[in-house]
């Protein structure tokens, strides 16, 4: 999933930037590995059954996605930022298809849409965490307008030429997305559009890519977006309770992580958005306006 895009001008994040790993508190540590397992297809890599028991989930040896089983913590309240949803990407729209049919053998799909840069599927895991599996067409298709904003839209998906692209065994679906696989984007729900973008955009560096008036797409490297952050349900209250427990952001080299460093404590000194920054063995972790953990660290 590589492109070509300018090199960045001061304050912008390297085209390089991507999302890396996710992870989320839950009550049911068995019941959610299942899910992300059987439904989403990554591999289990590793359990641990200590005091705090995790499990960690990826492909081809690669970490995406961490659950840390916290049955004590409460529920997410309804006024609570956090996660609208994890977006898995995956290569192809062969392996879109074969994500279909495993969430229609095993799951239930809330949604389907075709978003003219993409075409996703929609579905909430066992704790009510939003999951998006989504493939990019390839950017040179891309719409964008006349301001250089890449174009998105939300039209009905062609159900049948995914589930044909496919194809088709009596062995019923792969088990397992393929090599490639990736969180291509993570999308929040947040108290504040204008202290999201304080954090995220004048802090991190990300590009706006769309807005409208209850959500904004952030962006490195003229990507449709790294970050979603929407107002949809009126969340008033930091995040609190299970759910997301932080997702990083992955920049290129080292340089790059001391630049972003550099800006978030500008942002912190000249802003009136208040958020921390501490260091971090693999570099810092940012807790953002709304109680939302990033990580940044290099490859």
């Amino acid at each position: 999933m590589d492109f070509d895009a300018p090199a960045p001008s001061d304050g912008r994040l390297p085209a390089e930037t991507r999302i890396g790993r996710a992870a989320l508190r839950v009550a049911d540590l068995n019941e959610t590995t299942a899910f992300y397992r059987d439904v989403v297809g990554l591999a289990v890599l590793d359990r641990d059954g200590g005091d705090r028991p995790t499990a960690v989930l990826g492909v081809d040896g690669t970490t995406l996605l961490v659950l840390e089983e916290e049955p004590d913590r409460p529920e997410r309240a309804r006024t609570d930022a956090g996660l609208f949803h994890t977006a898995f990407r995956v290569p192809s729209r062969a392996a879109l298809g074969e994500a279909l049919a495993r969430v229609r053998d095993r799951w239930r799909l809330d949604g389907a849409s075709d978003h003219l840069v993409s075409e996703a599927l929609y579905l909430d895991d066992p704790e009510g965490n939003g999951v998006e599996i989504y493939r990019d067409r390839p950017r040179e298709e891309w719409p964008v307008d006349d301001d250089g904003t890449v174009r998105m839209a939300t039209e009905p998906l062609d159900v049948e030429g995914v589930t044909g692209a496919a194809g088709g065994s009596d062995d019923g679906p792969a088990d397992r997305v393929p090599p490639g696989t990736d969180v291509g984007h993570m999308h929040l729900e947040v108290t504040s559009l204008s202290a999201f973008e304080a954090v995220y955009v004048d802090g991190f560096g990300f590009e706006v890519g769309m807005t409208g008036p209850n959500v904004r797409f952030v962006a490195a490297g003229g990507y449709h977006h790294h970050l979603g952050a929407n107002t949809w349900r009126g969340r008033t209250t930091p995040a609190a309770g299970r759910g997301l427990a932080w997702f990083e952001v992955v920049v290129p080299d080292a340089a790059a992580l001391e630049a972003l460093r550099e800006r978030l404590d500008e942002a912190a000194v000249g802003g009136d958005v208040e958020f921390t920054v501490d260091e971090r063995d693999e570099g810092i972790a940012v807790t953002d306006a709304d109680g939302i953990e990033v990580r940044v660290r290099t490859p």
